[in-house]
């Protein structure tokens, strides 16, 4: 079962960096609509983050070698959606940094998927995971 958590976890990862890289302006005006959403549009990103994070966290419980770093992502995406349910309004006031202007920020955090990948894909190429 690791191993199909790490092929969905590279899919999500290329797909996301790549799409961080090349449309920030679009994940700007994303999370500047959630934003402005307020505390329903901080449920909906500790939704996207809870679903992912469970997902590899029931999943993947994998602590050794380079396959706990998807492991460690899960549970701080499970944390991040636990802050945002818990404390909405401290999650709120993060969005409130995302500005069109500031959009060059998702770039560094495109960066981060694609090294993700790049860490899976070494995982799955070398046949490291235990499953």
């Amino acid at each position: 079962m690791e191993k199909a958590v790490e092929i969905l976890a590279l899919i999500h990862f290329l797909v996301m960096g790549v799409s961080h890289v090349v449309h920030r302006r679009a994940w700007a005006e994303f999370f500047i609509w959630l934003r402005g959403r307020g505390h329903a549009g901080v449920f909906v990103h500790g939704f996207l983050s809870l679903g992912f994070g469970s997902l590899i966290v029931a999943f993947h419980n994998v602590w050794t070698g380079l396959p706990a770093v998807l492991t460690a992502y899960g549970w701080l995406m499970i944390f991040k959606s636990l802050l945002c349910f818990v404390t909405p309004a401290v999650a709120l006031r993060s969005l409130q940094r995302v500005s069109l202007q500031r959009s060059w920020e998702f770039i560094p955090a495109g960066i981060l998927f694609l090294a993700l990948a790049g860490v899976l894909a070494v995982v799955l190429l070398s046949g490291v995971h235990s499953a």
